[in-house]
């Protein structure tokens, strides 16, 4: 088993960081790391995403849904091939905070191949979820300061 671990503080309440974490569509224009997501957040879709960890070739994951809190958690389980080879339960977690929320993003990798990539998901993994984190921060907390429009 591998776990990485990230968290962050945006000056954003957790309702706007949710509304950006679950904009899909708008993943190209601001993250560096999951550079596409296809599907909806909703427990039990299929999503398409598309990583691009940091020095490394791009790759696509089909992950299901296992939970989706509005404002509170989004979770999915992705696994290459069958299960128990290489699995991989990603999980967003946004709490309240003073001024804000603070995010984690996790993820527990486990199965037979996860030794071989222990390296490669701490070095390029975890650097994307820094990155991701850093980006998601940045995009957040702009749409605070932009006035609604009537």
């Amino acid at each position: 088993m591998k776990t990485l671990h990230t968290e962050i503080e945006v000056h954003a309440p957790p309702e706007r960081v949710w509304e950006v974490l679950v904009d899909f569509e708008r993943y190209p224009d601001w993250n560096p790391f999951i550079v596409e997501v296809l599907g909806a957040a909703e427990q039990g879709a299929e999503l398409r995403v598309t990583l691009a960890p940091l020095g490394r070739r791009a790759i696509t994951v089909k992950p299901i849904v296992t939970e989706a809190v509005p404002g509170r958690s989004l979770e999915w389980l992705g696994r290459l091939g069958v299960a128990g080879v290489f699995d991989g339960r990603h999980r967003f977690e946004l709490h309240d905070f003073p001024n804000g929320t603070r995010l984690v993003q996790r993820e527990v990798f486990t199965g037979l191949l996860v030794p071989l990539f222990a390296r490669a998901l701490a070095e390029g993994t975890g650097a994307g979820f820094t990155a991701m984190n850093a980006a998601l921060k940045v995009r957040a907390e702009r749409l605070v300061t932009i006035p609604a429009r009537r």
